[in-house]
């Protein structure tokens, strides 16, 4: 049974990125792009984190923590530069 949520999980998962990209690569702005990239960064953390329970591996939850962290810092910097740049 959670082997079918698994799979929802990643299946609604791979479905938000395709849309999600579609967006990033057809945004009419920068700051529509900027989310976008946002939104990729967060499916990705979470195709992380369902990778780390399939396979069982605590560690790959490291890895999206210091990957959402480092993904927080470069959406911050690139917001400030499109506000009013560097």
């Amino acid at each position: 049974m959670v082997e079918v949520f698994i799979l929802a999980a990643a299946a609604l998962a791979g479905a938000g990125f395709l849309l999600t990209l579609y967006r990033f690569l057809v945004g009419p702005n920068d700051a529509d792009r900027v989310v976008a990239f946002d939104v990729l960064t967060i499916i990705m953390i979470t195709g992380i984190a369902l990778v780390a329970l399939v396979e069982g591996r605590g560690i790959y939850l490291d890895v999206a923590v210091v990957y959402a962290l480092l993904s927080f810092l470069g959406v911050i910097v690139v917001a400030r530069y499109l506000e009013r740049g560097l």
